[in-house]
């Protein structure tokens, strides 16, 4: 079993600086976890006290259904990918592979046949006998993961492994270690800053901010169903549109009213949002489900606001709309032949149905 649990885990540098605080996390057998936020927010920093490269100041780490808060780095059974590859440069890719398993005395045979046998994984024969400054980004970052494998550790830990490289790359390295975690069948812990590698490579993510573990759920249900403004906005590209204004009762129904235009809450969601009546609230809609009236047909009027055309970014499939309605800015993601040109006004249907709406003051997610 290669079970890792966190339980209230706390890390506080000196001068009082509250690193993680209370992390409570179980990352099953052979699950991907992805620990995303922005700079700052501690997710490297529970990386390192997962490696032991950091000591913990409160709670217990469980690799297994061993206690490791004392156990030193080299006994804890991980292997880390770093962000700088961490390659010893006078050594060939052969030998930085083989190094950790000579210092632990394994047979010349066995570190031959594991180091072969992770080069053919990652397709890298043919750069065993060069030196790290004869390979590409792409390449030390292979030579560097395949260190992690020939160790056989029951837990990977990767740090930002993909910073480095460049766009083309780290889509091709996402793929390849999603593939290779399906190939290991292993515990694998992935912290990055980017959130389109947090949706793409885990079963489930960790959002972090300031510390603080904000929400643990499957990329989809993080998606849908943020628990809060700060998951909502971080998570999709581009990220979820916020406007702040007042619900109103009218007609028999319930709508928000942002200043220049309002709209009708679909009829689920009135009992929630109710005891929020003339309250200040924020709204919040992803740019896919705004679309230009001219594509939709008959629409509700109800669900149609006007907004003002600022930028147009066509990206072939479909165009970004960047708008102002009221004070607020906001993006639409439309079809590619929408005729929307800047500095006109534009009717935009909203699908109310994938609105979300959030407690102006804790944040906190409404529905």
């Amino acid at each position: 079993m290669s079970k890792v649990v966190l339980k209230n885990v706390k890390k506080v540098f000196s001068g009082d600086i509250l690193a993680v605080n209370d992390a409570n996390i179980e990352i099953a057998d052979k699950e991907f976890m992805v620990l995303v936020g922005p700079s700052g927010c501690g997710k490297s920093t529970t990386l390192r006290m997962l490696a032991g490269l950091e000591e913990i100041t409160e709670g217990e780490i469980y690799i297994g259904d061993r206690l490791v808060n004392d156990i030193p780095p080299k006994d804890r059974d991980i292997a880390m990918v770093f962000q700088n590859y961490a390659l010893y440069p006078h050594m060939n890719v052969y030998n930085n592979m083989a190094f950790g398993l000579r210092l632990r005395k394994f047979p010349r045979e066995e570190i031959d046949r594991r180091v072969r046998y992770a080069a053919e994984i990652l397709g890298i024969n043919e750069l065993l006998d060069r030196k790290p400054r004869a390979l590409s980004g792409g390449q030390r970052q292979r030579v560097a993961v395949g260190r992690a494998i020939v160790r056989k550790p029951k837990v990977f830990l990767f740090d930002e492994p993909l910073s480095n490289l460049d766009a083309k790359m780290r889509v091709q390295m996402r793929a390849e270690i999603s593939k290779l975690h399906a190939r290991l069948q292993a515990t694998m812990i992935y912290v990055t800053h980017d959130q389109t590698e947090a949706m793409t490579m885990g079963d489930r993510i960790v959002v972090m901010k300031d510390g603080f573990l904000l929400q643990i759920a499957d990329p989809l249900s993080l998606y849908e169903k943020p628990a809060n403004k700060f998951v909502a906005g971080f998570i999709g590209t581009p990220p979820m549109n916020f406007m702040e204004g007042r619900l109103i009762k009218k007609d028999e129904g319930l709508y928000f009213n942002e200043g220049r235009s309002e709209v009708k809450v679909i009829e689920d969601m009135i009992p929630k949002l109710t005891p929020y009546l003339k309250k200040k609230i924020i709204f919040g809609i992803r740019p896919e489900d705004i679309h230009d009236k001219l594509f939709v047909g008959e629409a509700a009027p109800e669900n149609t606001i006007v907004a003002t055309v600022e930028v147009v970014e066509p990206m072939g499939a479909e165009n970004l709309l960047y708008l102002t309605t009221g004070n607020h800015s906001f993006i639409a993601r439309v079809e590619a032949h929408s005729q929307a040109s800047v500095n006109e006004d534009l009717e935009l249907v909203l699908n109310m149905s994938k609105a979300h709406f959030f407690d102006k003051e804790t944040e906190e997610v409404i529905i």
